[in-house]
């Protein structure tokens, strides 16, 4: 089982400024075979190719993302996506029912940690077999990488099979399809509870196996 795992929106607290958003979004993309993450990586590459690097164009986009990737190319992505063998988890956190306490910033990362363990439970690790794989943005330091590791491993521990080890990973989303892949499912689910946005989220949201908005 291969998981891959993005966040949209921030976690910052001062809603006075114009950037800050009012939700903060985690959302898995699990695959249950190496069959389906080839897909996706096969999906990831002939969108870039097709849609977004193809002849003329003048430039070269390295990676997809939610932002600025047009609902078109979104589309022609989806539909090139495995029929099945995969499944979205997703937790939207309503950030003005946060605890002052938790919006400090050394509570921040406690705060992420934690909405990470409650979607990952979310996923039956009992039928995981011959790992668990969890990929996750590069974006965190040394410290934050240790602390997410050592906490995800300790909670996920008594989910899991005793034979099936949990492997954690922190990719560029440039190099990694799944990343990408994720990312703009999560994009389109954040567009949804922040802005009333649904036109990418109903493409696939028959694919959600798990969505709740946490603090609601």
């Amino acid at each position: 089982m291969i998981i891959f795992l993005d966040e949209s929106g921030d976690l910052g607290f001062d809603f006075k400024k114009p950037k800050t958003s009012k939700k903060f979004v985690i959302t898995l993309l699990v695959c249950n075979s190496a069959e389906c993450n080839v897909g996706f990586r096969k999906a990831v590459r002939r969108t870039l190719k097709k849609k977004l690097n193809h002849r003329g164009n003048g430039r070269v986009v390295q990676e997809l993302k939610g932002i600025g990737t047009t609902l078109a190319a979104k589309s022609y992505f989806y539909r090139n996506l495995p029929t099945d063998g995969w499944r979205l988890y997703t937790v939207i956190l309503n950030k003005e029912r946060v605890y002052d306490t938790l919006q400090k910033p050394q509570s921040k990362k406690k705060l992420y940690n934690f909405l990470a363990r409650f979607i990952l439970e979310k996923i039956d690790l009992s039928i995981a077999a011959p790992a668990v794989t969890l990929i996750t943005d590069r974006c965190k330091n040394r410290e934050e990488i240790r602390d997410f590791n050592c906490y995800v491993a300790n909670q996920l521990e008594a989910l899991l099979p005793l034979n099936v080890p949990l492997n954690i990973y922190h990719e560029r989303s440039h190099e990694n399809a799944g990343l990408q892949a994720v990312d703009l499912f999560c994009w389109g689910i954040f567009r949804k509870y922040e802005a009333g946005d649904t036109e990418w989220y109903e493409m696939y949201q028959e694919a959600i196996a798990f969505e709740t908005e946490y603090l609601r």
